[in-house]
């Protein structure tokens, strides 16, 4: 297990791994562990000065300016129908490959890199609600810990991943 340290002065690059399959980000979100493949992480960055942009859902909080490159960031706990809070020193913006889009995910807190295995995870349960089957690709239990596993790609869909473009 990598522990992760989110520092608005630095980015940290993760390690090219050629083997990256098992291994996954945890991140917090309202005190529940998230976690995303390794495989559609860029980097993690603090906290930026984020460019609102007009007339967007309420979860596209707008865009940064990364060395150059616009990036569209997304407030993961509203994405996810969580209660909006204030972001504090251990906010982080996950930058994650989606379609061939760099998109910045701001998470309350980010965790660590672990592996877990294919034996660990099941089906997330069936809901009412469609959308959590949208994004959520499982659930696995890592020793006293439930970690939900999210497609990153399938956060955005439909009009917003069509809005993204005009972005980047």
């Amino acid at each position: 297990m990598k522990n992760i340290v989110c520092d608005e002065e630095e980015s940290q690059m993760l390690e090219s791994d050629s083997d990256m399959e098992g291994k996954y980000l945890t991140f917090f979100v309202d005190k529940q562990l998230i976690a995303t493949p390794i495989a559609d992480v860029v980097q993690i960055i603090g906290m930026q000065t984020i460019t609102e942009i007009p007339d967007s859902v309420s979860y596209m909080k707008g865009v940064i300016n990364l060395r150059g490159s616009i990036i569209p960031v997304i407030d993961i706990r509203l994405r996810l129908g969580k209660k909006e809070r204030d972001y504090d020193g251990r906010t982080c913006i996950i930058v994650v490959l989606i379609q061939e889009k760099e998109v910045g995910l701001i998470v309350d807190e980010v965790d660590a890199v672990i592996e877990i295995d294919a034996e660990t995870i099941s089906q997330p349960p069936k809901t009412e609600k469609k959308t959590n089957q949208n994004y959520l690709s499982g659930i696995a239990k890592l020793e006293n810990n439930v970690v939900l596993l999210i497609d990153s790609a399938k956060l955005l869909y439909g009009e917003l991943m069509d809005n993204l473009e005009q972005y980047v």
